[in-house]
């Protein structure tokens, strides 16, 4: 028993960056959404030009023991293992370019909710990923909260097919992206998310080369598109994969539960979209299966907190 404690006490850190990254993501409509006026390739591109720039230039200045362990490990790899850590950051690259792409464009062209619904979708994945492929093990309550989220998830998609499939996209795109992160292991987080993100240049120089469209010059979009690139691409992006270090995707995964809830509340109370009564029901069950897949956690947290 004492070892069981130890082990949760000693991941609560991990738990705490898992927690991070959703409750930071559910408010990332707000700053999407002052870019309305301009488009979803224009916000992509400079949100990842300002990113790559930040992070490099963070690992270069405070990190540069950190880049050069991770250069050594690497080339003493054998040649099928390099060939492989390759292959799936370049294919991580590709599902985390396209997974922004798709929500920004469904913020500010579909609806708030059809984003918030993407991140309902997307544990679901994350988790059934993880179990199927990974064989992360899930206890009778885990199983039990699957479910009663499916049910919730089931409610929600008798809506639009349009929003349904939006959803769907930008979902499946993170929840691969996520169960990648867990199988590339040995490497620090940071410097596989700035060489990720490098990767993201590849893809969108050679377009603004080819389109030529002028840069922004409106003081708005650099401002937003600035504090997008910290605090809603590179703090929770590295919280998520710090947090993949000692926990797994199942657990993530249900996690993440808590960006659409934060998203959907901000879509009835901030941007004042129509939300019809029953989605109230499946975002209710969503929030009681997210208690019950963490429920040994909270009943140790509990426990700590009375014999404190």
């Amino acid at each position: 028993m004492a070892n069981i404690e130890q082990d949760t006490e000693g991941r609560g850190k991990y738990f705490l960056a898992a927690f991070l990254g959703p409750l930071i993501w559910g408010f990332m409509a707000v700053p999407i959404r002052l870019l309305k006026n301009w488009s979803a390739e224009d916000i992509l591109h400079y949100r990842i030009i300002l990113a790559v720039s930040l992070l490099w230039l963070f690992n270069i200045v405070f990190r540069k023991a950190d880049l050069k362990a991770d250069y050594n490990h690497f080339w003493q790899l054998s040649r099928e293992k390099r060939i492989k850590i390759t292959c799936l950051t370049v294919i991580s690259a590709i599902f985390l370019f396209a997974n922004w792409y798709t929500y920004i464009y469904c913020i500010n062209s579909i609806s708030v909710q059809a984003g918030a619904f993407a991140y309902i979708l997307c544990p679901l994945i994350t988790t059934a990923a993880g179990y199927l492929i990974l064989k992360e093990n899930l206890n009778i309550a885990q199983k039990v909260s699957l479910l009663i989220a499916i049910t919730g998830v089931c409610m929600l998609a008798t809506g639009s097919l349009t929003e349904v499939l939006w959803s769907l996209t930008i979902g499946a795109l993170y929840a691969f992206y996520l169960v990648l992160q867990r199988i590339i292991q040995g490497f620090d987080k940071l410097n596989m998310l700035a060489i990720q993100l490098a990767i993201c240049t590849l893809f969108i120089i050679p377009q603004m080369l080819v389109d030529q469209s002028p840069i922004p010059q409106d003081s708005t979009f650099w401002t937003v598109t600035l504090t997008i690139a910290l605090l809603f691409t590179i703090i929770p992006l590295f919280s998520s994969m710090y947090a993949l270090k000692k926990i797994s995707s199942s657990t993530l995964g249900i996690m993440l539960y808590i960006n659409p809830i934060i998203a959907f509340a901000l879509a009835i109370t901030y941007f004042r979209e129509q939300v019809d009564p029953y989605k109230f029901w499946a975002y209710g069950l969503i929030f009681i299966a997210i208690l019950i897949f963490n429920s040994d956690k909270i009943k140790f947290l509990f426990k700590r907190k009375k014999h404190m």
